[in-house]
């Protein structure tokens, strides 16, 4: 099952889980903001995978990030769900000061 790492007051996030929702799509969502142990799983995850060095040094924390079956690291969600012929949905708002995402 996929895991998806991200915040419930994070617009990208919600726009991640709902696209998953109307597809069908099973996800163990783990909410960084609420759980310690999320947070440090997600610090680890950021730390170690190269995944995320386009966004180091942006302002941008990296979420929501997919953890596929096959132990790939996702961050971009809506290329990953197209890319698989599902749908996409998005609410047009997002969560960064540059409003480019999470």
């Amino acid at each position: 099952m996929i895991k998806i790492y991200g915040r419930e007051d994070c617009h990208d996030c919600v726009d991640c889980k709902a696209s998953f929702d109307i597809n069908g799509i099973e996800y163990d969502f783990h909410d960084i903001g609420k759980s310690l142990q999320d947070m440090a799983a997600f610090i680890k995850i950021r730390d170690l995978n190269t995944v995320f060095e386009p966004i180091k040094g942006t302002g941008k924390i990296g979420i929501p990030v997919l953890i596929t079956d096959e132990n790939e690291f996702v961050l971009e969600w809506e290329k990953y769900l197209s890319d698989k012929g599902f749908s996409v949905v998005k609410a047009g708002q997002v969560c960064s000061i540059d409003g480019k995402g999470c």
